[in-house]
């Protein structure tokens, strides 16, 4: 969310106009939006962002939303703090049904316990009013396959090993806590 409370990428829709049969919608955010995205999901930049998606009705109240995101961005070396470049294309499906909806109520055991398969679709999310913001939802999506640790090609993490006074290079905290002792005696 920016400062205003506005999604940094946002794109209406009212539910009213969705139809039984699917309607293709192409988003592509500006410059501006872009910006705003790279600074929510702290990278450096966000080169492209665009997604192509199939909106309809989905049973009687709700609205599928199914396409596939695409975006070019650029995040720093958890290694080395260098730009890594990175190419996200992920397919995703959506569902939505009105707030107060049975169709968005979670299963249940006899316990209360609320019952969720891994495997299988994801619950619908219930939406308030008439439209679904559909640039958040793709913002969402991009914004799980983003790589939380990117690493520059070729480029290995190793640790910093303390050497103890005699030379050796045991980087154990044990092995220096013995060394330690010895000194003591």
């Amino acid at each position: 969310m920016t400062a205003a409370g506005k999604p940094p990428f946002s794109y209406l829709v009212k539910v009213g106009h969705v139809s039984a049969n699917p309607v293709t919608v192409r988003l592509s955010a500006d410059a501006g939006e872009r910006a705003a995205l790279a600074k929510a999901w702290d990278v450096l930049d966000v080169g492209a962002l665009e997604a192509e998606l199939e909106v309809a009705r989905w049973k009687r109240d709700g609205v599928r939303i199914k396409g596939t995101v695409r975006a070019r961005l650029t995040q720093a070396c958890v290694v080395t703090l260098d730009p890594v470049e990175a190419e996200i294309e992920e397919p995703f499906e959506a569902l939505f049904v009105p707030e107060g909806s049975r169709l968005a109520r979670m299963e249940t055991g006899e316990s209360g316990e609320v019952i969720v398969d891994a495997e299988g679709p994801d619950m619908p999310e219930p939406f308030t009013g008439d439209t679904i913001d559909v640039g958040a939802v793709v913002a969402e999506f991009v914004a799980l396959a983003i790589d939380p640790y990117p690493r520059k090609k070729d480029v290995e993490f190793s640790p910093h090993l303390e050497s103890a006074d005699d030379g050796s290079k045991d980087g154990s905290p044990f092995a220096v806590l013995e060394n330690w002792r010895r000194k003591d005696e």
